[in-house]
């Protein structure tokens, strides 16, 4: 287990945390021996085409509060992403029947003199104008490359500017090059919402803390007829709602990827419980998981009787679909535990997972319990996976392999690897909402939508015979790997 360690400015990254990778070809099944062994092999890449970066990822969960600013202490062109995060954040509003409201993001415009002589002025001078334009109750400020470079002292200038402000101005320190795993950034998100927000409980409460993206509300439905209220966090809610999620009677994640250190962070910190069953995805994951919640909050019987009630609704509603899919093929791009989650759903409508592009791995969780571990819950319920692919979205290799596989459908979780199947002609599917999938009706759910995207491929037909790629045929015919190699032998703590 990491020791979360809220008096440190910066949260460990996860190659040093958790012994993270994201080069690795073999099965899952091998991974999961790998992992549980204590040592993984990191595969450097000779070529690299893209990578995510963390402080996207750090603010994407920051930028959905909904009464915080966000200052991006950095080049103007790191704020290039911004629209993005507005059209998200607009479009969950409605979802919610909000008010409509524009985030509230800003960007210092470091300048090549500011290299030179450093920025901290000129970042405080833009904290006390976004705290005079919109008032808000509490101002992030996220690092950069640039900053970190320079070495400006982010720390100083948000306690000059709390006392100055009285409100919490607040370090999240995500540059990008300290890691290559993207999903740090979520980690410094949380650890500076922990950091700097979070009070010690004054009461235990019936809220259920769920820590999610900006997907739709389904935990309600079964919380509330158990005597317990939904919490969503971080997307959606206020200063004052995260200053008191550790009064919460347990925290679900919809993603052990997104929410593991701060699932962690609040058990540690505040005794509030942690689900550790793998998210609920499949028949088997489902029962797993509820049984997990309902031992944590003592709801034993009451889960039991709901399993049996969902089993007999969806088990023949379930049969049918299978009989339809019978024989299809799948291939899964996605981060790694909703990958995980992926694949199970696809093993259980009975579709062959001809292999899987996951963008890194997580040996351990914060929680270090080997229950949470999803990749390892597929493997030991459904079988192995072969053409298993850790790769921070490098598209060239997933165009190889899908240009080998022809699968009839790719499911993908970022928007921007989509394109790549379609203009192959394969059928893809991308499900943004990432709770679509999650539970007993989520398998019905992909069913469907799966059957769906099968059975209209008019338009990614028409695409592949007017589009070209700009892969040449040799990287085609080569092995997609070739680029895959120079282990590195990574400790997991």
């Amino acid at each position: 287990m990491s020791s979360i360690n809220i008096k440190s400015q910066e949260v460990q990254i996860r190659e040093v945390r958790l012994g993270s990778i994201t080069g690795f070809e073999g099965t899952a099944g091998e991974l999961v021996r790998c992992a549980r062994a204590g040592k993984l092999q990191d595969s450097v890449r000779s070529f690299s085409q893209c990578m995510g970066c963390s402080s996207g990822n750090a603010f994407c969960q920051l930028s959905m509060i909904r009464d915080a600013a966000i200052i991006n202490h950095a080049p103007v062109g790191c704020s290039g992403d911004f629209f993005g995060f507005n059209f998200v954040y607009r479009v969950g509003q409605m979802e919610r029947n909000l008010p409509p409201a524009t985030g509230r993001y800003f960007n210092s415009n470091i300048e090549e003199k500011d290299t030179i002589f450093g920025a901290t002025a000129k970042l405080g001078e833009t904290v006390r104008q976004v705290y005079e334009r919109v008032k808000p109750k509490a101002i992030f400020i996220t690092t950069s490359c640039a900053s970190a470079i320079i070495g400006d002292d982010i720390e100083a200038v948000a306690n000059q500017m709390t006392d100055e402000l009285g409100i919490p101005v607040i370090g999240c320190y995500c540059e990008g090059f300290k890691s290559k795993i993207w999903t740090t950034g979520f980690d410094s998100a949380y650890h500076s919402i922990v950091r700097k927000l979070v009070k010690p409980p004054k009461k235990k409460t019936n809220n259920v803390n769920i820590i999610n993206f900006w997907g739709s509300h389904i935990f309600d439905e079964l919380l509330e007829p158990l005597g317990y209220k939904a919490d969503y966090i971080v997307p959606f809610s206020t200063v004052a709602d995260l200053e008191y999620i550790s009064e919460a009677a347990a925290t679900i994640q919809i993603c052990p990827t997104l929410g593991t250190y701060l699932g962690a962070a609040l058990e540690q910190l505040y005794g509030v419980p942690e689900i550790k069953a793998p998210p609920a995805y499949g028949i088997p994951g489902t029962d797993a998981w509820l049984r997990e919640l309902g031992k944590v909050l003592k709801r034993e019987k009451e889960i039991e009787e709901y399993i049996q009630k969902e089993h007999s609704r969806v088990l023949p509603i379930l049969e049918e679909y299978r009989r339809k899919l019978q024989g299809k093929t799948a291939y899964i791009t996605a981060g790694a535990a909703h990958g995980h989650a992926l694949i199970a759903l696809l093993r259980e409508l009975g579709l062959k997972v001809q292999g899987a592009a996951i963008f890194h791995h997580d040996p351990v969780y914060d929680n270090a319990d080997p229950a949470s571990d999803a990749l390892a819950h597929d493997v030991n319920t459904y079988g192995d996976v072969h053409n298993y692919n850790v790769c921070n979205k490098q598209a060239y290799e997933l165009v190889n392999i899908l240009n080998k596989v022809r699968p009839d459908i790719m499911i993908a979780r970022h928007g921007g690897m989509t394109l790549w199947g379609a203009k192959l002609g394969v059928p893809t599917l991308l499900i943004g909402d990432e709770q679509f999938g999650f539970g007993y009706q989520g398998v019905l759910n992909y069913a469907e939508r799966i059957l769906e995207t099968i059975d209209n491929r008019e338009f990614v037909t028409n695409l592949a015979k007017h589009s070209t790629m700009p892969y040449t045929k040799w990287w085609l015919e080569q092995n997609p790997f070739s680029f895959l190699g120079g282990n590195i032998d990574v400790e997991v703590y």
